[in-house]
């Protein structure tokens, strides 16, 4: 009873937004370059137009499938695991359980520190889960031992280090590594220098520094000495202490004046520890030095950083949850060369100068360019098949046109959709864009194959906005369903939990986005600008000369701000637009053919040269030869099929039998493929086994070892291999 009103709901809501996008073309123009401008701000690629702002989508190589965690860092230094496990790790695990929200707590405990990594639900906001962890630690710190502070680690996820660097010694005219500079000095200037100045770069959260020794007082205390002094150890800790202090005294005045009032202690020097007083023997002052032998020397260590053999220091950058890695690396790029001119200098032995530089030996942008170069060279190249074809089976130059430049703004449509809803750009999300295309184009075909149609079949005299209004609903909803359908396939994987979900979800939703993106175009951009583009001027000579000019210098316009292969193909049609009324009667009637040849021509060209099948050593000739080859044999094939499709659709429903045995055929072929041929046909020898015969004469036999060699069946791989070069990172 309801399914008749609801549907009706449904079609009359698709006609009222295609008829308003067919009575204000203004309107759907506006929008349109709205949405292009749009597009082209957030979209991923590295790519700078220069007049509109860029703030593109966060870009990484792969999804971050880490899980949803925090960590608490607590140092004790000296304390054995046992010790640090009882009276550090233990209670700040007990009182991190009680946060909301947490899944799980994990901890290590080794010699002088303590590593808690607390889990939370997935739902759980990152920030959020960080003040509930702080309000916890505040209330833990009572019973932790004294002077012990545990730290909550930086804001960021497994996949934030995406800069290493070290600290080398370079000639200030050849740039050759000199030497020069002891750890002690780099790790200093890495300490105080570099790594704040490379920590305020936006987006990164923190620098942690690497290797080296990091310098320090170190006072030896002489037993006799003490003893001789009646001075204590602890009386030497608490001198130490007390000595490296800044008091303030308020102020004085005096004229009338105001005068603060500083006593000044901060240890600046070795000299300053060993004057410093520990305590008087009959009015005698005794000082460090009399009891202690002070020097400054490397502190404890727990690691260091190799490179080539030679320990070198360094600082791992690592980016803050949430912020866009590339954009991150550029940022920490600018600031390392704002930071490289004021570094130390000095000059050495042999007369030469050596200056520290920053040096990276780890940088994800390779990585995250390769994967991004990949997916937009795939997508551009998909484009531009989807283009041949549309010119080739649509036959209609106006036409295809429309639906072939249509199809970038479902691509930026798409892009805009990531950037609102949080869908980081990366390998898998592109990959679901690239995958919609082919569906993406089919709406676009559908549209304008009907309007088409029912302009062919109309009478002269009839609205031709009515003609395409009714070519356009009556599709409208078909089209709206089977995007749907497709849409609502993709729900198990919206559900998906744990790493797998945040691996697939991407994909799913950048299909999504892609799929209704290009059902919006189809349904609310093709039909108005069909009519415009399919309507037939009345001063058509007019009209002509007015827009060839136009298109010739959109031709020039587009050649200098982009690329040859912009200007060529409006170049051709301006002229042919300029001297259309001057060809023969026959070259006129021919020419939209002609138009379309050429156009795929232009198409090819530009698909060749993106694409270069056979490898760059074998020129753009044989290239070009082998992909009109290649494209000219199935789009034939195709054409064939659709020329001979009647008498085998006739022929294949009066013998049933031997239709039924192609897609048996395929669905066996499938499951070899898939599971394997042994794991298929293992039945066969296994029956033979149950009746007594020897199943061995089976799977000895040549053919059976042939077939089994040749279907192993597909293997499992959570994760793709990603191999970045001779230093692998990345968590695969």
């Amino acid at each position: 009873m309801t399914t008749e009103p609801r549907r009706d709901l449904i079609g009359g809501g698709i006609d009222a937004v295609i008829r308003f996008c067919l009575e204000n073309k203004l309107v759907v123009i506006l929008v349109l370059l709205a949405v292009v401008g749009w597009g082209i701000m957030v979209m991923p690629f590295d790519y700078d137009p220069g007049l509109i702002p860029r703030n593109p989508v966060p870009v990484d190589a792969i999804p971050d499938i880490g899980e949803n965690q925090q960590i608490v860092f607590t140092e004790w230094m000296g304390r054995s695991p046992r010790d640090v496990e009882d009276q550090i790790t233990y209670p700040l695990t007990v009182s991190l359980l009680g946060v909301p929200g947490v899944r799980t707590v994990r901890s290590v405990s080794m010699f002088g520190f303590s590593s808690i990594y607390v889990i939370f639900e997935e739902d759980v906001d990152f920030y959020w889960s960080r003040s509930r962890i702080l309000e916890r630690l505040s209330v833990a710190q009572k019973d932790l031992p004294e002077g012990i502070t545990p730290r909550l680690g930086p804001d960021a996820t497994a996949l934030g280090q995406v800069v290493w660097y070290t600290l080398d010694g370079r000639d200030t005219k050849t740039g050759e590594p000199t030497g020069g500079w002891n750890l002690d000095e780099l790790r200093s200037i890495q300490d105080w220098y570099v790594r704040y100045a490379i920590q305020s770069a936006s987006g990164v959260s923190e620098v942690a520094s690497i290797g080296g020794f990091v310098r320090e007082y170190q006072i030896d205390v002489d037993p006799n000495a003490m003893r001789a002094a009646g001075v204590t150890l602890q009386e030497v800790f608490d001198a130490v202490r007390n000595s490296n202090l800044d008091v303030g005294a308020r102020t004085i005045e005096v004229n009338r004046v105001e005068y603060v009032i500083r006593g000044l202690g901060l240890v600046k020097s070795v000299s300053d520890l060993e004057n410093a007083v520990i305590k008087s023997n009959d009015n005698v002052p005794i000082l460090v030095k009399h009891v202690a032998r002070v020097t400054t020397g490397p502190a404890l260590r727990r690691g260091a950083l190799d490179k080539g053999g030679t320990e070198v220091v360094g600082g791992v950058v690592v980016v803050r949850h949430g912020a866009n890695p590339l954009e991150a690396i550029k940022q920490v790029k600018r600031k390392i060369a704002d930071v490289a001119p004021g570094l130390p200098s000095k000059t050495l032995e042999d007369g030469s100068v050596s200056r520290v530089t920053i040096v990276p030996f780890y940088d994800r942008t390779q990585l995250i360019q390769e994967t991004l170069g990949t997916l937009a060279t795939a997508i551009r190249q998909q484009i531009l098949v989807t283009i041949i074809v549309v010119l080739v089976m649509v036959m209609h130059f106006r036409g295809s046109l429309l639906i072939s430049g249509l199809l970038p703004l479902s691509v930026l449509m798409a892009f805009i959709a990531m950037k609102q809803f949080g869908v980081d750009s990366n390998i898998m999300s592109l990959s679901g864009i690239a995958i919609a295309i082919g569906a993406m184009v089919d709406m676009g075909i559908i549209l304008c194959e009907n309007i088409l149609k029912h302009l062919d079949e109309a009478d002269p005299k009839q609205s031709r906005l009515e003609v395409m209004f009714r070519a356009a609903s009556e599709v409208g909803r078909p089209v709206l369903t089977a995007i749907l359908t497709t849409i609502i396939s993709f729900l198990p994987v919206f559900v998906m939990v744990g790493p797998e979900g945040k691996l697939f979800k991407p994909l799913a939703f950048t299909k999504t986005f892609a799929l209704l993106a290009s059902v919006i175009v189809a349904l609310t951009l093709i039909p108005p600008l069909a009519h415009m583009l399919f309507h037939e001027p009345k001063h058509k000579r007019l009209a002509r000369l007015l827009a060839g000019p136009a298109i010739l210098l959109a031709g020039i316009v587009g050649g200098a701000w982009f690329s040859w292969w912009i200007a060529l193909p409006l170049s051709i049609v301006a002229v042919y637009l300029l001297i259309h009324d001057w060809l023969p009667e026959s070259a006129a009637r021919w020419s939209p053919r002609l138009m379309t040849a050429l156009a795929v021509l232009v198409v090819l060209v530009l698909l060749t040269r993106d694409w270069m099948p056979l490898g760059i050593e074998s020129g753009m000739v044989r290239n070009f030869i082998f992909l009109f080859t290649l494209i000219a044999t199935l789009l034939g094939s195709f054409l064939l099929f659709m020329r001979f499709y009647e008498p085998l659709l006739r022929f294949f429903l009066r013998h049933k039998p031997a239709f039924y045995a192609l897609p048996a055929m395929s669905i066996l072929l499938g499951m070899m493929v898939w599971l394997g041929f042994g794991p298929v046909f293992g039945v066969i020898p296994w029956t033979a086994s149950q009746l007594g015969f020897d199943d061995s004469t089976i799977r000895g036999n040549a053919a059976w070892a042939w077939a089994s060699h040749k279907f192993p069946g597909l293997g499992k791989e959570f994760m793709p291999p990603l191999d970045e070069g001779s230093f692998l990172l990345m968590p695969t």
